[in-house]
């Protein structure tokens, strides 16, 4: 999820925060725990559904800055050196 969602409500009611290990889904409860999977760099995290999404084709899960940073899949922002 975008940096630029930080501080507003998730479809849970929580307010979302980049630093928690949180990620949305279009379909299970908001509430389930998950454990995702980087298959390609053999890491895991274990996360809680608390918003719904993604809506970006082709996605199944949008993960929080600090899921993807701990599976090795955060992105590298063009402002960055």
């Amino acid at each position: 999820m975008a940096p630029r969602f930080q501080g507003q409500e998730t479809a849970s009611g929580e307010i979302f925060d980049t630093k928690k290990m949180t990620a949305a889904h279009p379909s299970l409860p908001l509430g389930t725990k998950v454990e995702v999977i980087n298959l390609e760099k053999h890491k895991k995290a274990g996360v809680k559904i608390n918003d719904r999404g993604p809506f970006v084709k082709g996605r199944v899960i949008d993960l929080s800055r600090a899921a993807a940073k701990k599976l090795g899949m955060e992105k590298k922002r063009h402002d960055q050196g």
